[in-house]
């Protein structure tokens, strides 16, 4: 079916514009009062391990409903139907991952990095090194997601077109990114993510239920709207993947196992005072993201049932299929839900970035600065004004890495951070919690092994050359790895260079007697930061 033109805006830029500063003002203040008071390292890194379990488990869920939740996968249902649904199913999923794993472990090990974890009874310092690079790669990589995804919506609803529109925008973004952080620290960031995630579910149910009253809440008659009015099959499988099996099954390993390997995730679990909170935390969020995936079906095939120009109106907008959810808001509700829908998408990626920035502000700042440059001695107060003055260079890096990557579909760019997080962090984790004979070798040949066979992996994909959607497009080509994500051979290769690093390495009787105590602590608690009876 072939659309005409879209328009260069949707709306009125004036409403859009005003929501969206309404809603930087009030976050704004919120995180100024909530963030008053001394600031220690604590403070700083976990909100003094001060939020319940539903409390985080609701800012768990903002952090985590990112742009590529909102914007890339309605975006990719839209255009590619059930095959862009399987980002739903797989992030869903990954949380049991999380919580059978990790959480509770995690949350009794550590004290406010994965650093903390890996480091327990290991050599400090070059654990501590790779735990930081490998922290900051992932949190870079879902960086570049949410500016993209700025960039894409700023562009159809004001209507610039521009690279230096757009370029600019996304400066803008980063900028109150970095302001949240540098006053708000993990408190503050905590509130915006707890008021982001209640505005986003809740804006997303009133566009799932418009959508389904239309249709007489009928999903046959939605879906077959949104299948007649798209040159492919959206009711069926395989429009995106039905040729590349093996893409598909590389992409649902990066997606399953990736959460329990991000950083910005994991370093939610010290924000509550114990490993019973973080698993309330996990099951809350559990819950709210299961739920907002279900809306995200509706979203999905309820634009191109809905958007004049169906499927390819949408392919073609300036923000491309990640517009897909505005267009829709625009279509069913004009200016005003399009202008609230715009601000809660804002929302999301402010509060996502914020999140990531101060996760890679503090593993920079606790683990390369106090434990590995000053070796566990900095002077006091120092640590917190770097983790500051490292949040300054992370937002600079962000919003160069968010104009490289303009045009690209958010959820894709988002299951290459999973990718990595799965291949670089996620084995050592798990090796580091069960398993007695692995060795600070072992942790260095899995974290820096895993990462650079998946950079490698990526950089040589069709992720990035060779093809119209990849971020260099099809003029240029040197991709000589076939798969797009590359989990499927990352992922295992991680786990492998684990063991062989493990057995290359000498055999040191200390890290097995620390094992012990560390076992007791991430089953009981006892010993933890911030311990609490439960």
């Amino acid at each position: 079916m072939t659309a005409a033109a879209p328009s260069p805006e949707v709306g009125t830029p004036a409403v859009n514009i005003s929501i969206f500063v309404l809603f930087v003002v009030v976050t704004l203040v919120i995180v100024y009062r909530v963030s008053r008071g001394p600031s220690s390292a604590s403070d700083y890194y976990t909100a003094g391990h001060n939020f319940t379990g539903p409390q985080n488990g609701i800012a768990i869920s903002g952090d985590y409903l990112s742009a590529a939740s909102f914007l890339g996968i309605a975006g990719a249902i839209a255009v590619n139907g059930y095959d862009g649904f399987l980002y739903s199913i797989g992030f869903l999923v990954a949380w049991l991952t999380a919580l059978l794993l990790v959480a509770e472990l995690l949350r009794n090990t550590g004290r406010y990095t994965m650093g903390d974890v890996l480091a327990f009874r290991m050599r400090q310092r070059p654990v501590r090194a790779a735990a930081a690079v490998s922290t900051l790669v992932v949190s870079l990589f879902y960086l570049l997601a949410q500016m993209a995804g700025a960039g894409g919506l700023v562009a159809l609803l004001l209507g610039i077109n521009s690279t230096v529109g757009k370029s600019l925008v996304i400066a803008v973004v980063g900028a109150v990114m970095i302001v949240y952080v540098l006053y708000g620290g993990m408190r503050g960031t905590t509130w915006v993510q707890i008021i982001k995630a209640t505005l986003l579910v809740v804006g997303t149910a009133v566009i799932t239920v418009w959508v389904l009253g239309i249709f007489g809440f009928n999903l046959s008659a939605l879906f077959g709207a949104a299948d007649a009015s798209s040159s492919k099959e959206l009711i069926n499988a395989g429009n995106q993947y039905g040729k590349k099996p093996l893409d598909f099954i590389s992409l649902a390993l990066a997606l399953v196992l990736g959460t329990a390997g991000l950083p910005h995730i994991l370093m939610r679990f010290y924000t509550v005072p114990n490993a019973k909170e973080a698993r309330r935390s996990v099951q809350w969020a559990i819950w709210i993201i299961g739920i907002f995936y279900l809306f995200t079906l509706v979203v999905g095939y309820g634009a191109p049932a809905l958007v004049p120009g169906g499927a390819q109106a949408i392919a073609n907008a300036p923000g491309k299929e990640n517009a897909a959810a505005p267009l829709l808001a625009y279509a069913v509700g004009g200016t005003l839900l399009l202008g609230i829908i715009a601000a809660v998408a804002f929302a999301t990626i402010l509060a996502v970035v914020a999140g990531l920035t101060i996760t890679a502000s503090a593993s920079f700042a606790h683990d390369l600065y106090a434990n590995v440059i000053k070796e566990g001695r900095p002077e006091p107060g120092m640590e917190v004004k770097v983790a500051r003055r490292t949040a300054l260079v992370i937002g600079a890096l962000a919003i160069i890495g968010g104009i490289l990557a303009l045009g690209q579909n958010v959820a894709f760019l988002v299951a290459l951070a999973f990718a990595i997080a799965a291949s670089a962090n996620l084995p050592t984790l798990l090796y580091s919690l069960f398993w007695k004979r692995f060795n600070t070798t072992g942790s260095l040949f899995s974290m820096y092994g895993g990462l650079a066979i998946c950079l490698l992996l990526i950089v040589f994909s069709p992720a990035v050359s060779g093809s119209e959607t990849s971020m260099l497009g099809a003029d240029v080509d040197f991709a000589i790895f076939p798969l797009s994500n590359p989990g499927i051979v990352s992922i295992p290769a991680s786990f492998l260079l684990g063991i062989i690093g493990t057995y290359v390495g000498r055999r040191e009787p200390a890290d097995e007697e620390r094992y012990a105590e560390m076992e007791v602590r991430s089953m009981t608690g006892a010993g933890s930061e911030g311990a609490t009876a439960h």
